[in-house]
C-alpha cells in the first residue's frame, strides 16, 4: 500500500538505485535498441498528461484517473528500460560542438535534475488522489504536471539530439 513512509523510501531509493546501476555493466546482453522504444514512451507520456488534465477540467474523473495511471505505468516502463539500457550498453557520447553542445547539455542537466524531483511529486500527487485528498491533490498536481511534462518532453528532445550518435 502506498503511504507517506513508502513515498519517502521510494523517493530516496529510486535515484540511488539508478545511480548505483549506472556503475553495473552486464556483458553479453544487447539492449542497444531500447532508446528507440523508451523515447516514444516518453513522447506518449507527454501527450497523455495534458489530455488527462483536459479530461478532469471537463469533469471526466474516471477518464482522468485512467490516463494518469497510464502515464504512471509508461513512466515506470521508461525508467526500467532506461536502467536496463545503461546497464548493458556503453554510454553514447554527444558528438555536437559549439552552441548546440551547450544547448544539449543544458537540456540534459535540467532533465536529469527534475527527473529526480518528479518521483516524490508524482507519488505524493497520486497518494493524495487515492486517499481522496482532492484539494491537496489538485494543488500539488498543478506543479507535478508542469514538471512531469517538462521531464517527458526534454527526454524526447535529448533522445532526438543524441540519436545520430548511437552506434
Amino acid at each position: 500500500m502506498l503511504n507517506k513512509k513508502t513515498i519517502i523510501i521510494l523517493s530516496v531509493a529510486i535515484p540511488l538505485v539508478v545511480i548505483a546501476l549506472f556503475r553495473v555493466k552486464i556483458d553479453g546482453v544487447n539492449l542497444s535498441f531500447l532508446p528507440h522504444i523508451y523515447a516514444p514512451i516518453n513522447a506518449l507520456t507527454a501527450l497523455i498528461l495534458p489530455i488527462a488534465i483536459f479530461q478532469i477540467k471537463k469533469g471526466n474523473r474516471k477518464t482522468h484517473e485512467r490516463l494518469m495511471k497510464t502515464a504512471l505505468i509508461l513512466s515506470i516502463s521508461f525508467l526500467v528500460m532506461y536502467v536496463l539500457y545503461h546497464a548493458t550498453t556503453e554510454e553514447t557520447k554527444f558528438g555536437g560542438t559549439g552552441f548546440i553542445k551547450v544547448v544539449y547539455f543544458s537540456i540534459l542537466v535540467s532533465h536529469i535534475v527534475l527527473s529526480i524531483f518528479i518521483v516524490p511529486l508524482v507519488l505524493n500527487t497520486y497518494f493524495r488522489a487515492i486517499t481522496n485528498q482532492f484539494p491537496a491533490h489538485k494543488k500539488l498536481g498543478k506543479i507535478t504536471f508542469i514538471l512531469w511534462e517538462y521531464v517527458a518532453i526534454t527526454g524526447v528532445v535529448v533522445y532526438l539530439m543524441i540519436r545520430p550518435y548511437y552506434a
